[in-house]
């Protein structure tokens, strides 16, 4: 039987990245040592590091037909309709267009309401941006992402303070995640357990885009495989580290 896969909805986009030999300062010139165009976009790159690490996964968001791309819908809820959710053992969506993003959410749960245990989708949602619609999206998911923009926007001061401030907004029986670059990640619980793990920086940090994306993909790749959330809390930062010391997605395993 056919292992069934990891599903990341969101954004995929083309970043084109200078290099230069050190971060310009304002009004000034800069010689650009190289540049490169690669795939990016937070789903995208999630995708990216489950298909490096072995999961079966697929992508779902918005194409252009070429290079440029003006004004491209996000995924609605009618498009997310055409969904087989058999296909999928979990479904990762990052916050974007949240009023339709509730209602896929809402369709995994009445799905999920039909299925004997061993047959639910398991469900996360990423909340990155410090954005008054995408909050209504801590309440879905049992494993939800928040960003250390978001947690530094309204007040928090650490991933921990971030975590039993948010709490309170996820549904029963979810854990809530805050990474916080070189500080590591925490993770919250139903239990109030208190998670945490140290980053694991590399021997030289070469390029961060993508270290967050890096890490959720890790942690979802870790819970999916059955593993405990301190497990995966630790293999998150520990391939996101990694990444950090790689140009790109390449090398992480």
């Amino acid at each position: 039987m056919e292992e069934k896969q990891i599903l990341c909805v969101g954004l995929v986009v083309l970043d084109i990245i200078n290099v230069v030999d050190k971060y310009p300062e304002e009004d000034t010139d800069r010689r650009c040592l190289s540049q490169r165009w690669q795939r990016g976009g937070n789903a995208s790159n999630s995708c990216t590091v489950l298909s490096l690490l072995g999961a079966p996964c697929a992508f779902m968001g918005s194409l252009a037909h070429g290079h440029v791309a003006e004004n491209l819908p996000d995924v609605s809820a009618k498009d997310f309709e055409k969904v087989d959710l058999t296909r999928f053992k979990w479904i990762h969506i990052e916050g974007r267009n949240a009023s339709e993003q509730v209602k896929m959410l809402q369709r995994i749960e009445q799905h999920n309401a039909k299925q004997p245990p061993q047959q639910k989708v398991r469900v996360s949602v990423e909340i990155e941006k410090p954005r008054e619609e995408l909050f209504q999206l801590f309440g879905y998911g049992e494993v939800v992402f928040v960003s250390k923009d978001i947690a530094k926007h309204l007040g928090y001061r650490s991933a921990a303070e971030a975590l039993r401030g948010l709490y309170s907004r996820v549904k029963k029986g979810a854990t809530l995640i805050c990474a916080w670059a070189e500080e590591g990640a925490d993770a919250l619980g139903p239990d109030g357990q208190l998670l945490h793990s140290d980053a694991f920086p590399p021997p030289r940090v070469v390029d961060t885009l993508g270290a967050g994306d890096t890490f959720n993909a890790a942690v979802i790749f870790s819970l999916s495989r059955g593993n405990s959330m301190q497990d995966s809390l630790r293999f998150g930062c520990r391939v996101a580290g990694t990444k950090c010391g790689l140009q790109g997605f390449d090398g992480i395993v």
